[in-house]
């Protein structure tokens, strides 16, 4: 009978930024970076991935900064905020995404998420 939607005890707001890579895959095939989707479309999953973690070791070796990259390289329009999505609660994202959010500690960064979006990297700030 309980609903784990919405903001009951053990939910609340939680806030993150995230890197987002489409590829062929994906179900909007263009983004701010590419109107038309050409490069999207041609962007394999498997090419996708190997993006974003290179992208991920270059923020976790500390030669970049998160934000940077995510204003460089995200797919989202969240790029003009260094992929600051604001804050958000349960039943707001796509599932895979809003779990790994919710999992995360305050600073810390996902391994690659795939949804239906792409592939991502989260970082959870607040």
């Amino acid at each position: 009978m309980s609903s784990s939607k919405g903001g009951g005890g053990g939910g609340g707001e939680v806030r993150a930024s995230h890197i987002l890579i489409k590829h062929q895959g994906s179900r909007r095939k263009a983004s701010w970076k590419d109107p038309e989707g050409s490069i999207i479309k041609s962007t394999t999953k498997e090419s996708a991935v190997s993006q974003l973690n290179a992208l991920r070791d270059d923020i976790v070796s500390g030669k970049a900064s998160f934000e940077d990259l995510a204003s460089r390289f995200s797919d989202c329009s969240s790029a003009k905020r260094g992929g600051d999505l604001g804050p958000f609660g349960r039943g707001q994202m796509q599932k895979p995404f809003e779990e790994a959010t919710f999992a995360l500690q305050v600073g810390e960064i996902s391994n690659i998420v795939e949804t239906d979006s792409g592939v991502h990297i989260i970082k959870r700030t607040k």
